[in-house]
């Protein structure tokens, strides 16, 4: 089975788990932006969690598949629809063959994510499927898709199948069948142009002026317009170190506060690179990666400190409620 973009939307590639086990070698991770939404679509479409999908970003795409398919979508409302439809977020649809499934742009969020029973079956590169579009790795020729391009589905697992069937069997909707049930509330995140950010303060932050700490808890900032996968450049809080200081590369994550010598913070995102030499002020808990990920240029953010064991009892609460999805839906397909 293939899928058909007719339209590409504004910056839509293939994504998956990401490139895990070469960042000794200087390779990016890449992968989801907002890695809840994706493993959760995936969940929904009886896939393992890593598997290929796309990934949205604000706008489009208009893509169609030439034979029945089972979709997920879930993340950012970019209101997608099928034959008129509009398909509900974290909730399996069965889409007949030949459907045209379209975008609009986001009314909440700013990535949203169509996860296909099967996933998308690009070719793997250093073990991922994930595109990182800078050194044209991964995905769809390692770029974001383009009007024309096909992209081939993998083979639907049992799961997938016995889901599809349970979907057919209750159909919500005549034209394009859809699951009377979905993902609990406990697990969808509400998305805001506004959002609170839990950090733990890092290495470097004892470098910073008293000031400087005292603004970068309590002041608010902004998503620049230079942000991207790779960063997110954020504006209108100046922060200081209290002198220069030359520091060397050291490892860094997804989630990294840096500051360069400017003063206003960038936080490292998916497509972060391996290293680097700004000083390490705070990394944001991974629980709320996911909520930063859907940020946009232009919203704003606060930080809120958290100690390293809340984090991580936080992530392990959320890797409960996903444990407890994926084995419900296991059980009423069985």
């Amino acid at each position: 089975m293939n899928c058909r973009v007719l339209h590409p939307g504004m910056f839509a590639t293939v994504q998956d788990g990401g490139r895990r086990g070469h960042q000794r070698e200087g390779i990016p991770v890449a992968g989801p932006m907002d890695e809840l939404s994706l493993r959760v679509g995936n969940l929904l479409v009886g896939n393992d969690e890593d598997a290929a999908a796309l990934e949205l970003t604000l706008v489009g795409p208009t893509v169609r598949f030439d034979e029945n398919a089972l979709i997920a979508l879930s993340g950012a409302d970019l209101g997608i629809s099928a034959h008129g439809t509009p398909l509900p977020l974290w909730r399996p649809v069965c889409v007949p063959a030949g459907t045209t499934v379209s975008a609009t742009s986001a009314v909440r969020g700013c990535r949203g994510y169509l996860a296909v029973a099967g996933g998308f079956d690009v070719p793997p590169v250093l073990g991922s499927r994930s595109t990182y579009v800078r050194a044209a790795l991964g995905g769809l020729e390692g770029r974001a898709l383009r009007r024309g391009d096909e992209l081939p589905v993998g083979k639907s697992s049992e799961l997938s199948r016995r889901i599809a069937a349970a979907v057919q069997a209750g159909r919500m909707n005549d034209r394009v069948p859809i699951a009377k049930w979905g993902l609990s509330a406990a697990l969808i995140p509400f998305y805001s142009s506004s959002a609170v950010i839990r950090v733990v303060e890092g290495e470097h932050a004892r470098l910073l002026t008293s000031e400087s700490r005292d603004r970068f808890w309590s002041g608010e900032f902004r998503v620049g317009a230079q942000s991207d996968r790779m960063g997110y450049r954020l504006e209108g809080v100046a922060i200081e170190l209290s002198e220069p200081t030359e520091l060397l590369s050291e490892a860094v994550v997804f989630g990294t506060v840096q500051l360069p010598p400017g003063g206003n913070p960038i936080v490292l995102m998916a497509d972060r690179q391996t290293t680097g030499g700004y000083p390490r002020i705070g990394e944001v808990a991974s629980v709320d990666l996911p909520l930063l990920a859907q940020l946009k240029p232009g919203d704003r953010l606060r930080f809120r400190p958290v100690s390293l064991d809340e984090a991580q009892r936080l992530y392990l609460a959320r890797e409960s409620n996903i444990r407890q999805a994926r084995a419900a839906i296991a059980l009423h397909h069985h």
